[in-house]
């Protein structure tokens, strides 16, 4: 059996923020790919605003670089779990995985999600123990995490035989001695080229290419990236598109691009073990395969990971409607978020009885509030409803999602985390004491239980807590009411600017969320109640100016600082008869009903009925 020893097909895969992205930084640089004029971001891969300013990966990203006389795809893969649809498509178009674990945080829930998914996939690991000049770096202890990793996933005895190499991403140094460090990377270069299988080279067989990615171009369309399994593909090629539902298309090869560096290089033609993007076909989608006319033979269907969370996106309605966006229709709304369906696999946008609301499902908040982001950003002007678990029926059971949650907190916050888990039907599965005064907690605990609950952890933890949760399964719905937000809000019943004396006579009835000189509407959430109760408050009001002097009016007035909810926290802290209404400038937080007698006659008939 011939193989292309000029090729290796790696993806990196870790948890988020383990420094994947920060070491195919240094790859790349250390390959020689980039001319020593070129000026290099740090985190290159990472290529979207929202992308930089979080340090995380959203986007799978593919790039090349070119060591000795060897080509090495790189694909970098999001450690998020609400991305993890790409993850699971990537690994498709590998022969091994690059498995990056912090030298201090150990094995993290995401870690195990992908290192799960390489596995089924029978793919060949190397493992970097990254951020080894980090203080109280454990990199023996982390190995051994490692393996029991492997062990509990039921790697075979080829997948247990990994190189370990132990590295600083940061630095660009590694190692086969964790006590020391190289001046560079090469052992890891030499550990791909040696351990990672090369992709077998049988050309001269008919065509078999796979998408597992979409771009998408004002110019040429969808553009549909994937692996040659077998044969050759050429430009000018009249070829067939084998639809997931049975379909077939013909069609010409318009462009084909191969990758180098940061940058995508036409090519002529590919072949089998390449990763190439296709272009010139209209509606190209994720696992479709391209072979040739007279000899159509399908490959193995791609799972996309389903929906598990949705909410309503809604036109702006609020008394605020169109001041400060520059897209506020509804057709203007729908066509943006059809057009993200265009590369978003995991995504789906259905109509519902009104023409100006739509159900939009994805695969977590992440996922959901880092679309609403981009609106923002582009000038869109919307409202969306609290998020909602997906219900499914299987085998005529009502079923809802599960979370695997991992818990990090100083030893003293346990008692307040375990109780507040359980008081959201969280059922817990290990504990581990580090000995270093942090405890580990894991958890299973329905998806709902999650919804709202990091601002509550993060006030048990004082901040000092971290959360780490991944889908699991769907489980038979438990009973009852789980989750939720407790306290009531403090609601505006005028429409004017916030002030400091209004602020005042409020603020010892729970946290406040607006400034001084804030713009207000009727029915605008404008603080948190400290009572399960909603109250209604006049915070524009002023003071009444007399001549009489007042024995206390040298005193200046000092207000508390308000929160300021971020989008994430905002969509979390929801309510069903809540909305939040996010333009390019502002996040507001509002009652469906912004009337305070209509909302009371509403929730009265509600009791009734």
């Amino acid at each position: 059996m011939n193989i292309r020893e000029d090729i290796r097909n790696i993806a990196i895969i870790a948890h988020v923020d383990h420094g994947k992205t920060t070491l195919v930084d240094q790859l790349l640089k250390q390959s020689g790919t980039f001319r020593t004029n070129e000026q290099v971001a740090e985190r290159a891969m990472d290529s979207d605003d929202i992308e930089r300013e979080r340090g995380i990966t959203i986007l799978a990203k593919n790039t090349a670089i070119q060591y000795k006389e060897t080509k090495i795809n790189i694909l970098d893969t999001p450690g998020h779990a609400d991305f993890g649809g790409e993850v699971e498509r990537i690994l498709k178009m590998v022969d091994g995985v690059i498995l990056v674990v912090d030298a201090y945080e150990g094995c993290m829930p995401q870690t195990r999600f992908v290192l799960k998914k390489a596995l089924e996939q029978n793919l060949t690991p190397i493992v970097v123990v990254n951020k080894i000049d980090r203080d109280f770096a454990r990199p023996q202890e982390v190995v051994d995490e490692v393996l029991e990793l492997f062990i509990e996933l039921d790697a075979n005895d080829d997948q247990l035989e990994f190189p370990v190499i132990y590295a600083s991403g940061i630095n660009g140094t590694a190692s086969l001695d964790p006590d020391q460090q190289d001046e560079n990377m090469q052992v890891l270069y030499d550990a791909i080229i040696e351990h990672i299988p090369a992709p077998i080279d049988n050309k001269e067989e008919p065509l078999q290419f796979q998408v597992s990615l979409l771009d998408y171009s004002d110019y040429v369309g969808r553009i549909g990236i994937g692996r040659v399994f077998r044969g050759t593909i050429k430009v000018g090629q009249q070829v067939a598109m084998l639809k997931q539902d049975g379909k077939v298309k013909n069609f010409r090869v318009s462009k084909l691009s191969g990758f180098l560096g940061l940058k995508r290089v036409e090519i002529t033609e590919a072949y089998a073990g390449d990763l190439i993007a296709v272009s010139g076909m209209e509606d190209i989608d994720v696992g479709d395969t391209i072979c040739p006319v007279e000899h159509q033979e399908p490959l193995p269907a791609l799972r996309i990971d389903e929906p598990t969370l949705q909410m309503t996106f809604l036109v702006n309605n609020s008394p605020f409607a169109g001041r400060e966006g520059k897209f506020i229709t509804s057709r203007k709304i729908e066509e943006r978020l059809k057009s993200q369906l265009e590369t978003d696999v995991s995504l789906r946008v259905e109509d519902t009885d009104s023409p100006d609301a739509w159900t939009v499902s994805g695969r977590g908040e992440l996922h959901l509030s880092i679309l609403i982001e981009n609106m923002r950003r582009e000038g869109f002007e919307l409202q969306v409803s609290k998020p909602q678990v997906i219900i499914k029926e299987i085998d005529g059971v009502k079923c809802e999602p599960i979370e695997r949650v991992q818990i990090d907190i100083p030893e003293e916050h346990t008692g307040g985390v375990i109780e507040s888990m359980g008081s959201r039907k969280g059922e817990m599965l290990d504990m581990i004491n580090n000995g270093n005064g942090q405890v580990r907690l894991v958890f299973h605990i329905p998806a709902r239980g999650l919804i709202g609950y990091t601002t509550e952890f993060m006030t048990l933890t004082r901040g000092y807590g971290i959360l780490n949760h991944t889908f699991e399964s769907y489980e038979p719905m438990q009973q009852g009411q789980v989750g939720g937000r407790r306290q009531g809000v403090i609601v505006s019943m005028e429409t004017g600017k916030s002030t400091t004396y209004g602020i005042m006579h409020v603020e010892d009835r729970g946290t406040i969320f607006v400034e001084p000189g804030t713009e207000i509407y009727e029915g605008m959430i404008v603080g948190e109640h400290t009572r399960e109760n909603d109250i209604t408050v006049n915070i524009t009001k002023t003071k009444q100016i007399t001549n009489i002097r007042s024995a206390n009016k040298d005193q200046t007035s000092v207000i508390k600082k308000p929160r300021i909810l971020s989008l994430e926290e905002a969509l979390e802290y929801l309510n069903d008869d809540e909305y939040c209404e996010v333009t390019p400038e502002s996040i507001r937080m509002r009652k469906k009903i912004l009337n305070k007698n209509e909302r009371e006659k509403s929730i009265k008939k509600k009791k009734t009925v």
